[in-house]
């Protein structure tokens, strides 16, 4: 027994040691070794809701030179996992040493599978990334592949970043021939690092919530919201519709995951305006108070008739922009030459992607001023024939709104490694495109664009000032190359509280139906509602003043009729107290012997002035013109209101805010004046 025991154990070394065809049977029992995606990080929004993370998932696969009979196998697993047998089989045949057979099934069917106990078949647990929140903020956040590869959005974006370190898990047989996974490596030891973003969870459902309202009520085709911070570049909310689920990547055409608002270049309408006023203020060839002449609203160009739809002979510069006139616009234009207007342009970002890192971001389309005809520089004054994505237009804005400087947007807060801290992202420093007095001239003048004259007044905000320029740019026919007669893009580019920016907001609607189809119908009280929503999660407490008639309840229509007939009242008695007249015409001799001596011209006109009245509406006061009032008259105007009213300095009303013709909340409501002696 000695020497048989001997024996053995020298066959056995000879074996493991010297043999090298003992050494080959001896690897053969280790199947393979699997390489599995790691588990990637997880991307959270600013204050900590999971975005994106990763979860265990069952996956079927097979070693098919293990399979005994492939067709009953196939047939078998067919039946399990309730899919077709013919591409099972044709997997189970293919010359490979492994093969996945069905990935990421539910716990039912792998469980199904592992009953059956067919050789050369297993199940093992893979890393599968899941979006709880569905398509919240889906086309920002893109997709990690089957693979666990980023394909989209902040999942390329920051792919180097999440993606951990792959795993090698070995495949072994037991006696029986059975397969066996080993245990591997840890794969939280492997995981990738996790991404804070800018965005906040809460507001971007906000944003989608009232996108999608929007969207229903104006039939559009889809549209987007875009919400900076003006200072930091931060995005806090990007909603887009037709939304997308990432989840749901692998049943969805790749067109319909891109984000809109840094893919898609799109003619940005008048809201371009407000940048050519921008930069002839700066070159100095335009001053605030300069009159525009447009000949009647009629401007002929070569190659065409450039006409508004409300003809002026003249207006100042803050009408050009608050009344949305293309003729002033190409006249302030023409003062500024080509090649100004183009470099100035490409100060606040036209031309160029924005630096945001987004994966495939769009440049939009603004060719060289070198190749512009005296039409094509036209048109560019109010937006035709250059192209812009929104997160562009967001960007100029938030220059304006920023005192002139531009920031980069940023998607990404912090970043921390698999068990660490949270490290910052670092804010770039921004880039002065006007001063900081040009940036205050115009966003002035973008206060009275939203203003109750403006084309943007159903933008406005309860106690909030708004600045801000509405767009409605005519599609192009892609079959005839030129201009859809019915097609059109809404927007509505603003910021709010305009006396110190926190929001800048920029929003568009893709082919709003019916005759309500401008900026100002429909997109400018998309963007009153979005940064209601936005202020009052940070603290400042407001809400839209004006709901667009046509889909508002009748609380609304009317409000929306008492302000109306408020800012009739206002609009005559300014004009009585501006140019006092009598109207003169025949009397009969007995009515001349009757009436008494007429009283001075500005005796009456005074006299048939009306006075002021609050006027309450449901739970809404409408502001009247308080201006010229002294204070004495103003306390007996708003004793019987709940107005709590600020009096600053002496004299008579010169100005008020809000502005007359506000509709403010019965909620301890404020109203400030300011005083002057006369002249003053």
């Amino acid at each position: 027994m000695l020497a048989l025991f001997l024996g053995l154990a020298a066959r056995a070394a000879h074996l493991s040691l010297w043999d090298p065809r003992a050494e080959a049977r001896g690897d053969a029992q280790v199947l393979t070794a699997l390489t599995l995606a790691p588990e990637r990080g997880v991307v959270v929004d600013r204050e900590g809701a999971e975005l994106a993370l990763t979860l265990d998932a069952p996956s079927v696969y097979a070693v098919p030179a293990e399979v005994r009979d492939a067709a009953a196998t196939a047939r078998s697993l067919a039946q399990a996992l309730a899919v077709p047998a013919g591409p099972l089989l044709r997997r189970l045949r293919e010359p490979r040493p492994f093969a996945f057979v069905a990935r990421w099934v539910d716990a039912d069917r792998a469980e199904r599978v592992r009953r059956l106990a067919l050789p050369g078949i297993g199940v093992l647990s893979e890393p599968r990334r899941t979006y709880p929140n569905r398509e919240l903020a889906g086309t920002l956040l893109g997709f990690a592949n089957i693979d666990g590869v980023g394909v989209r959005g902040v999942e390329r974006l920051e792919d180097s970043w999440l993606r951990g370190r792959p795993r090698r898990v070995p495949v072994e047989r037991d006696a029986r021939g059975r397969l066996l996974v080993g245990p591997g490596l840890d794969p939280h030891a492997a995981a990738g690092g996790d991404v804070a973003l800018t965005l906040d969870a809460a507001l971007q459902a906000e944003a989608e919530a009232a996108l999608g309202r929007a969207v229903e009520a104006s039939g559009a085709r889809g549209g987007c919201v875009v919400v900076l911070d003006p200072v930091q570049g931060d995005v806090l909310a990007l909603a887009e519709r037709p939304a997308f689920d990432p989840n749901r990547f692998r049943s969805i055409a790749y067109p319909r995951s891109r984000s809109r608002a840094f893919l898609d270049a799109l003619e940005p309408g008048s809201t371009l305006k407000m940048f050519v006023v921008a930069a002839a203020l700066e070159a100095g060839v335009l001053e605030p108070d300069d009159v525009i002449d447009l000949e009647g609203g009629v401007l002929r160009v070569p190659g065409k008739v450039i006409r508004d739809r409300e003809p002026h002979d003249t207006l100042d510069v803050a009408s050009v922009l608050r009344l949305s006139s293309n003729v002033g616009s190409v006249r302030i234009a023409q003062r500024l030459g080509a090649r100004r207007h183009f470099e100035a342009l490409r100060r606040f970002g036209f031309g160029a992607a924005t630096g945001s890192g987004f994966p495939e971001e769009s440049s939009g389309l603004l060719r060289s001023w070198r190749q512009w005809k005296p039409l094509d520089h036209a048109t560019i004054a109010f937006g035709q024939g250059v192209n812009a994505t929104p997160i562009q237009l967001a960007v100029a804005t938030a220059a304006l709104a920023n005192g002139g400087v531009r920031v980069r947007p940023r998607l990404v807060n912090a970043r921390r490694e698999a068990g660490g801290t949270w490290e910052p992202v670092p804010v770039a420093s921004g880039e002065r495109v006007v001063s900081a007095r040009t940036a205050a001239q115009l966003v002035a003048m973008l206060e009275s664009a939203a203003g109750a004259e403006g084309t943007g007044r159903r933008a406005a905000l309860a106690g909030v000032r708004v600045a801000g320029k509405t767009g409605t740019a005519q599609k192009l026919d892609a079959e005839t190359g030129t201009y859809a007669p019915n097609r059109y893009l809404a927007w509505f580019a603003g910021m709010a509280p305009a006396d110190a920016p926190r929001l800048v907001v920029v929003v568009a609607l893709d082919e709003p139906a019916g005759e309500a189809h401008s900026g100002g119908a429909v997109a400018a009280p998309l963007f009153a509602g979005v940064a209601a929503a936005h202020l009052t999660r940070l603290g400042i407490a407001t809400e839209p003043l004006l709901a667009e008639t046509r889909v508002a309840g009748n609380g609304s229509r009317e409000r929306e009729r008492a302000a109306a007939h408020l800012k009739a009242q206002t609009t005559t008695r300014k004009k009585e107290t501006a140019a006092p007249s009598v109207e003169a015409k025949p009397m009969a001799s007995d009515e001349k012997q009757a009436r008494p001596a007429p009283a001075p011209k500005a005796a009456l006109a005074l006299a048939a002035a009306p006075p002021p009245v609050i006027v309450q509406v449901g739970d809404r006061i409408l502001l009247p013109d308080l201006r010229g009032l002294t204070e004495a008259e103003v306390r007996h105007v708003t004793e019987a209101s709940a107005l709590e009213v600020e009096f600053v300095g002496r004299g008579r009303v010169v100005a008020q805010e809000p502005e007359p013709g506000a509709i403010l909340p019965r909620a301890r409501p404020h109203l400030r004046l300011r005083f002057a002696p006369p002249g003053g």
